[in-house]
């Protein structure tokens, strides 16, 4: 017997049916096999060139490679986002119009950064903020008579937590080094800088320049002085003007406050609160370009401790601010922390 087709219109339609068919799983295939070749060549490419810090990768000049967090997981359980991933569900562009970085993307710019700083160590990357802010409180030994009767703002040298983090704070603004905004930016460290209007008067764009990349901008008085010698009005002045000058020029009153040298009395602590002030966070550890110095007896980083700083350049210091951010960078990252952004704790 031979096959009889049907020479109809339903039947002619119905074999044009199945080869269309046919030939759309013909092409499928062919895509499958690209893509499984493409994805070996990639992986080849990377076991052999590879990435900075990683098996057989790259150039060892900017050291090992930390690509985690500094409490999270070395990688993300199998079909999840890693944590440091900017990208988005929808494919969209991120605020500032750049498309978004996968984790890999963002790795291998972190690597790409820290090569060209010359820092010895990739920064690492900080965990996600709390959900739920440490209570803060006065260090014993920093109260003022009726310190908590009055409700003044705490003083405090560590942020309470278990997470291995520091962070950095820089002080006054003298020093005003286009390096440097372009050095944090490129690595992506976050930072606090505590203002006084006498040195940032003559240049108020590079600190909204700073303010624009998410750094926290806050009160170090109008004239930077010492404040236990002033009468209360006198210290209100030089608090609640650098408040107003604040608010002028980059449109907020600063919850943060730090005293010219870290000192203060009772008064300071009240003249703080009348103007706005909720905390007023000192420092454990002081870095410069040359060295470093400690408040504890041990000389030792611990988790949740400020570092102090200040906008200083070759006149004053021998280096420049990028230098001193390099010294800052290679010991904590060395030592396992990673720098986080102050206010996501306050």
């Amino acid at each position: 017997m031979r096959l009889v087709v049907q020479n109809d219109k339903k039947g002619r339609l119905r074999l044009r049916g199945a080869r269309l068919q046919g030939a759309r799983l013909r092409r499928a295939r062919v895509r499958g096999v690209v893509a499984v070749l493409a994805v070996a060549a990639i992986a080849s490419g990377c076991a052999q060139g590879g990435i900075a810090g990683q098996p057989g990768g790259g150039s060892p000049a900017a050291g090992p490679v930390p690509s985690r967090s500094a409490d999270a997981p070395a990688s993300p359980p199998q079909g999840t986002r890693p944590p440091d991933s900017t990208r988005r569900p929808d494919g969209a562009r991120a605020p500032d119009g750049r498309r978004p970085q996968s984790a890999q993307q963002a790795h291998a710019a972190r690597v790409a950064a820290a090569r060209r700083w010359r820092l010895a160590r990739v920064p690492l990357v900080p965990p996600p903020p709390p959900r739920s802010k440490p209570e803060i409180t006065t260090r014993k030994g920093f109260e003022v008579d009726g310190h908590e009767e009055l409700g003044l703002p705490p003083v405090f040298t560590t942020v309470p937590t278990t997470r291995k983090i520091v962070f950095l704070t820089i002080d006054d603004g003298a020093e005003k080094d286009p390096a440097f905004l372009r050095m944090m930016s490129d690595l992506k460290v976050p930072y606090t800088a505590f203002l006084s209007d006498y040195v940032i008067k003559d240049d108020y764009g590079y600190f909204e320049r700073m303010r624009r990349t998410g750094t926290g901008l806050h009160n170090h008085t109008l004239h930077h002085r010492y404040l236990p010698a002033l009468s209360y009005r006198r210290q209100q002045y030089e608090i609640c003007g650098m408040q107003d000058v604040m608010e002028e020029r980059y449109g907020v009153r600063p919850a943060l406050f730090r005293p010219p040298f870290g000192n203060y009395d009772r008064d300071t602590l009240r003249a703080a609160r009348s103007c706005g002030v909720r905390y007023v966070p000192l420092w454990n550890e002081e870095v410069f370009v040359d060295h470093w110095e400690y408040r504890e007896w041990d000389r030792k980083i611990r988790p949740g401790d400020i570092v102090l700083s200040h906008f200083r350049g070759r006149g004053e210091w021998k280096g420049t601010m990028p230098d001193m951010i390099r010294r800052f960078l290679d010991k904590v990252t060395a030592e396992g922390f990673a720098v986080a952004r102050l206010e996501d704790y306050l």
